[in-house]
């Protein structure tokens, strides 16, 4: 249960402000009972489909939990107290056991026998990424097509987030914790307790996924690629049980359901909870959201008329396709109708866009974050008022509120680093043999969790090409967005490890 800090925690905070690592060997050891659980699930699925391997799974969870159980013998007796350092870590290190420990089955199991392949392919899971480098998903069992799906489900709202909400077991941790692995400027608090709030948001996240699964059935698909699409799209990854993704059903109803619902995922799920509480005004009030709206209205528009002129599309077809890769690559998510590699290219450049901004804070999207870019239009728009009017008060206000200008340094700070970790890593790549193309699509891509790409890893080829040091350095990359940068790089510094 959580509890107030006393104020002799308090004390033993600030003489203990190095890294505590019992207490976070011992909440690790319990985070991979948590995988260890999951597996048991994909367990079920093989048996119900009557599939051998399911074997695979029962090593998996054995494995996790004899590190787990190691994990919490060198952990037992730790204080209960969980500083910010120690959240950092938990956080970053949860995500990459997960990943490793989640990759087994794709590895013993001879699914993907290479090992950067499957850490490549479960941190694209995981982090709800959706790039994959499976030249022929269909061959894949129904087991593994369900774990692989299911990561995006666990890892959209937080690997974290999830346990704390089924098993709130970290105490006064739990608030450290939500803050380091939280995506966002800031996080809404619609409940003063966070394990209750995960609770909240995990149970508008599961009442959406329901949704989804049964109009994806009404549209055609089978309750197996239901469920994992599903899990895909409010998790805003991009996993298809399909080689050829969304296009495979060649149904625009079910287009249109995964469009839309790849939107609503990407907005801000706090909203959502307050339209279960009748306060529906906030979510047509909130500025975020309709900056992101008008976005993905203007790039389909534009597009639209694009694909009418120069594709020769139908008008209805034109602007399905517009909205669905739109959408796809505006909320991160990755699944694909059409390849847009043909389409005129001034669109690619607009959809690179779309990537970079990506969805709404305290969504399961990436990117940027349409936040973080109003504020900096409506901070930049200020500046020119204030050339004309030096003496003028411009405060730069979202919902009414006025944003305090060390918010706005931390924004534009936030945003120009992000440009220049993917000019960096866009330059690394090329080094190692990409294209220019190819490179600066899929750095935009992986640090965004989007998926696509263009040039040789566009929407009609896998990522399986690439040469391996470019996926681990992409399976960074993917962790990197995902944890939003400073929560990573942090640990590289350092003063992270040095006893004040």
């Amino acid at each position: 249960m959580e509890h107030f800090i006393t104020d002799s925690e308090k004390n033993y905070v600030r003489r203990n402000s190095f890294i505590n690592r019992k207490i976070i060997l011992r909440i690790l050891g319990i985070l991979l009972f948590i995988e260890a659980a999951m597996f048991l699930v994909c367990v079920g699925v093989s048996l119900f489909y009557q599939e051998s391997d399911y074997i695979y799974f029962i090593y998996s969870a054995l494995v996790n939990v004899v590190v787990g159980l190691i994990f919490c013998f060198f952990g037992r007796g730790a204080s209960t107290i969980v500083t910010r350092r120690d959240g950092y870590c938990i956080v970053a290190f949860t995500w990459l056991l997960f990943t490793s420990f989640g990759m087994l089955p794709f590895y013993i199991s001879g699914a993907i026998p290479s090992v950067a392949d499957a850490f490549f392919e479960t941190m694209s899971g995981f982090t709800t990424t959706g790039a994959t480098i499976l030249d022929d998903i269909e061959s894949l069992s129904h087991g593994m097509l369900f774990w692989r799906s299911f990561t995006h489900w666990v890892g959209g709202l937080g690997i974290v987030f999830f346990t704390i909400a089924v098993l709130p077991i970290f105490g006064v941790g739990n608030q450290v914790l939500f803050s380091a692995e939280a995506t966002g400027v800031t996080h809404d608090k619609i409940h003063p307790k966070i394990s209750v709030m995960a609770k909240l948001l995990w149970t508008v996240y599961l009442i959406l996924t329901v949704v989804v699964i049964v109009l994806l059935m009404v549209g055609g698909m089978g309750w197996f690629d239901a469920v994992c699409h599903s899990f895909g799209i409010t998790g805003t990854g991009g996993f298809s049980t399909k080689q050829d993704s969304i296009a495979h059903w060649n149904s625009p109803f079910i287009e249109y359901v995964v469009a839309i619902f790849m939107i609503l995922s990407s907005v801000n799920f706090s909203l959502y909870f307050m339209c279960l509480k009748g306060r529906y005004r906030q979510l047509f009030k909130d500025d975020e959201t309709k900056w992101f709206a008008c976005s993905i209205l203007v790039l389909t528009g534009i597009i639209t008329v694009s694909l009418i002129l120069y594709n020769h599309y139908g008008a209805e077809e034109a602007f399905r396709k517009a909205l669905f890769q739109v959408a796809t690559l505006h909320t991160s998510c990755g699944f694909t109708t059409d390849d847009y590699s043909k389409w005129a290219p001034f669109t690619w450049m607009l959809l690179v866009y779309a990537m970079l901004a990506g969805g709404c804070t305290g969504s399961t999207a990436g990117g940027i974050k349409n936040m973080r870019l109003l504020i900096v239009m409506r901070n930049i728009k200020n500046e020119f008022q204030r050339m004309m009017h030096p003496r003028a008060v411009l405060p730069v206000k979202v919902n009414g509120q006025t944003v305090s200008r060390s918010t706005i340094s931390t924004v534009t700070t936030f945003v120009v680093f992000y440009l220049m970790c993917a000019f960096l890593s866009w330059v690394v790549l090329m080094c190692l043999g990409l294209g220019l193309t190819e490179a600066f699509s899929t750095t935009v891509s992986s640090l965004g969790n989007a998926g696509l790409a263009l040039g040789a890893y566009g929407p009609a080829y896998s990522w399986s090409s690439m040469p391996d040091a470019a996926k681990w350095i992409h399976s960074f990359l993917m962790l990197l967005g995902r944890l939003e940068l400073f929560g990573i790089l942090l640990m590289f510094t350092p003063g992270f490890w040095k006893k004040r």
